[in-house]
């Protein structure tokens, strides 16, 4: 069952989604720009922990609260593990009146017909029961397009909806994440293939139900309009796909009614070796800038 006070939060508030899901692929680039060389760990688990320490160290700081983040999307690690005592979910609503998600996919298939499909998720059912039962709100899932290809595109939303509708099943809100490479050659092409399918499945949904999308910041100002403007589209969020923070809050800020779902440009500029007071002061000046990206538009 959908938590009406988070769904309100979600849909309504002025703020942003703070994505702290980097797993295994992406958590030694992580680590490196915050400042922790791989030769200071060994093996997974300690990468693991090293990712936790510095996502607790986030979510603790004074400016990361629900005035400006309304949401988190957490690693699975991090959602069963804990904060100041307390079980991470628990911590991030009822201490910082953050919404907790949990990232679900477990990578990508290998590039084909222009796309990468996401692998298969076993144990889904498993993964998600756990995460109702320690408070989560709703998932993400991310699948990679790299050419404007329609038999490419079309799969990777049919996928998408697919679990988007397994996940539901379970009282969650899923949030579906079609990314368009920033380096694709035909990026616009690609963009205007993807609204087109995902507002094919946005029309077939049952009544009542409904999602959030995660997309690329288009080309074009405003292009994905419809979608946030859909009655089946609870918020559209943007993530920062590889553009500086500064580049992906000029863009945002073009964007009338998308919201930031960043995590390299929120943590952009945060090392390991700060002491608290400077990484707590590096950190609230992120959130300030990613919120008026979120919020001010031009």
């Amino acid at each position: 069952m959908i938590d009406d006070k988070m769904l309100a939060q979600i849909a309504g508030r002025d703020g942003f989604i703070a994505a702290l899901d980097q797993s295994g692929g992406s958590t030694p680039g992580a680590l490196r720009l915050y400042g922790i060389p791989d030769s200071a760990y060994s093996g997974d688990a300690e990468m693991f922990r090293l990712m936790h320490e510095m996502r607790v160290r986030i979510m603790t700081a004074s400016a990361f609260t629900g005035a400006k983040v309304i949401a988190a999307i957490l690693f699975e690690a991090t959602m069963d593990g804990q904060a100041a005592g307390k079980p991470v979910p628990a911590f991030l609503w009822q201490e910082r009146g953050v919404v907790p998600f949990l990232k679900v996919d477990k990578g990508l298939e290998a590039e084909k017909d222009g796309v990468s499909l996401m692998k298969p998720i076993p144990g889904l059912d498993a993964l998600l029961a756990r995460a109702v039962k320690l408070g989560v709100f709703g998932t993400k899932m991310r699948s990679v397009v790299n050419l404007a290809s329609k038999d490419g595109i079309a799969a990777i939303v049919a996928q998408q909806f697919e679990v988007g509708a397994q996940i539901a099943g379970h009282g969650l809100m899923p949030i579906l994440e079609p990314e368009i490479s920033i380096k694709s050659p035909d990026k616009a092409g690609a963009e205007a293939i993807l609204r087109a399918e995902v507002t094919r499945h946005l029309d077939a949904l049952p009544a009542g139900r409904q999602v959030m999308l995660k997309l690329t910041i288009p080309d074009v100002p405003d292009f994905y309009a419809p979608l946030i403007g859909h009655k089946r589209v609870a918020r559209v969020v943007a993530l920062s796909g590889g553009y500086t923070r500064d580049d992906a809050c000029k863009r945002l800020a073009a964007n009338h009614g998308m919201i930031a779902s960043f995590s390299r440009a929120l943590a952009e500029g945060l090392t390991h070796s700060m002491s608290d007071a400077a990484f707590d002061a590096a950190l609230a000046k992120s959130i300030d800038e990613i919120y008026r990206a979120s919020t001010v538009k031009v």
